[in-house]
């Protein structure tokens, strides 16, 4: 179930609302909550669904046997049991896959369903058993409510990935107001409408040309192509960041921001600092500084690096293509440490130019199905062949695409929000009636979409 799909908009948020706004108990508030994050999981994942309660089980009680005195005991079962179920579910077959081509052995792949979000909730029970053992946080006392806080449904899929400690409190004495609700609501809406009108444009373009013949594609195809998947990729993950954390907010959580325009970004360290920052906060804080961080010698602070890119790319799946995108960033980023003065001296336009560029062509490999595309479509960008034929003249002569592509890139920079809009809605009662009106409207040319269009594609269901 996704949160722009019919079901949850019509029949399971309403449901849930009036349920968890019935009681003011709060553990009767986590318990609607853990019952029906569990029915939302269990919706596309059926039987999976005990991968998630046993993997909340084996935290909460890993924490116990740490504060019991057992410290490396606790942690090594959360480890071994939540990065097996990893191992097993996302890169076995890639693992057997190595073995066969390194040995020539023909051993059989497994057959194995990828459980939805796996990603996202394994790492948040790691989290909070690590902050266990370091002492950072106290572990939670209250089954209901810890599991509440693994199974919560609006980011249990896709993030943000949150940590216990940022919600603790407000797991046993949230509030709840009328000012949250319309504050996630209004978030919620943003992001359904970023989903559906402009991400699923633009990726239904990077669908079309990804899945041509790429030998026959011109040098405007390719780079069509990457610019809308570029597009696409951030307005889809950030508007499910959107959604959930405007549920969250209507149900008095506050969760941490996951994007922060990193499109405008003029290095790819700044890049890391703006894009998906609770994934790269939590290899920075988990493996990075485990690994020593900054209190190593230079040549191993640059190993770290290496090596906590390469988990990064395969935390989004067991793919070469994807180790490929992140040793890319990670090389890049050794690159601007390693030569820091260079950087700064370059002007801040060539700056932003040289990181969408690297940030686009390393796109090319998370995007494409195999390396051989992925080689293929990059040969295609950088052949200069000025070709007259192709996917473009469909759409550069288009003017729905010329308004759409004007929209995203405004979007992709905070200037339009935070000059304009977020002034012009507190202004006074006409504009904030104005604004209102306008999201209302957006809501309902999302639903349009939403009952119109059989083309809707989530990206970060693969991870």
């Amino acid at each position: 179930m996704l949160f722009n799909s019919f079901i949850f908009l019509h029949f399971f948020f309403p449901l849930f609302l009036i349920l968890y706004f019935l009681t003011k108990n709060i553990k009767v508030k986590n318990a609607i909550l853990l019952v029906f994050s569990l029915l939302f999981y269990a919706w596309g994942e059926e039987e999976l669904v005990i991968l998630l309660i046993l993997s909340s089980l084996v935290g909460f009680y890993s924490a116990k046997v740490i504060s019991g005195g057992e410290k490396k005991l606790g942690l090594w079962l959360s480890l071994s049991f939540n990065l097996s179920l990893l191992f097993f579910y996302k890169y076995v077959n890639f693992f057997i896959e190595i073995i066969n081509d390194l040995t020539g052995f023909n051993i059989n792949e497994v057959t194995v369903a990828l459980p939805i979000g796996i990603s996202f909730f394994t790492f948040q029970v790691l989290s909070y058993t690590i902050d266990v053992y370091r002492g950072t946080i106290k572990p939670s006392s209250d089954y209901l409510s810890f599991a509440s806080y693994v199974c919560m449904f609006p980011q249990l899929i896709a993030g943000p990935i949150v940590r216990y400690e940022e919600i603790e409190k407000e797991l046993v004495g949230r509030t709840h107001s009328w000012e949250k609700v319309k504050a996630g609501s209004e978030r919620f809406v943003i992001g359904l409408a970023k989903k559906m009108i402009i991400a699923n444009y633009f990726g239904f373009i990077a669908d079309d040309v990804f899945g041509s013949n790429l030998t026959q594609l011109t040098f405007y195809d390719s780079w069509l192509g990457i610019i809308c998947y570029t597009f696409q990729i951030f307005f889809d993950f950030s508007a499910y960041s959107d959604m959930a954390i405007g549920i969250g907010m209507m149900l008095g959580f506050t969760f941490p921001e996951n994007f922060n325009y990193p499109y405008i970004s003029k290095s790819i360290k700044e890049f890391w600092r703006r894009w998906h920052m609770t994934m790269s906060f939590w290899f920075r804080d988990y493996v990075y500084i485990s690994l020593g961080g900054n209190r190593v010698s230079l040549p191993k602070v640059y190993i770290n690096l290496f090596l906590v890119f390469l988990a990064t790319g395969l935390w989004h799946g067991a793919s070469w293509n994807f180790i490929i995108w992140g040793l890319i960033h990670g090389c890049v980023i050794v690159l601007e440490r390693v030569f820091p003065k260079m950087l700064k001296k370059v002007p801040s336009a060539i700056k932003w130019l040289y990181t969408i560029l690297v940030v686009m062509i390393a796109w090319v490999f998370f995007r494409s199905k195999t390396m051989d595309d992925a080689i293929v479509y990059l040969t295609k960008m950088f052949n200069c062949q000025f070709d007259t034929l192709g996917f473009y003249r469909v759409y550069l002569l288009d003017v729905k695409f010329i308004l759409m592509f004007c929209v995203a890139v405004t979007l992709c920079t905070p200037y339009i929000y935070k000059n304009i809009v977020e002034p012009f809605k507190i202004k006074n009662y006409i504009s904030s009636t104005v604004y209102y009106t306008s999201l209302f409207i957006l809501f309902l040319l999302s639903m349009a979409y939403l009952s119109t269009s059989s083309y809707d594609p989530f990206i970060y269901f693969r991870f």
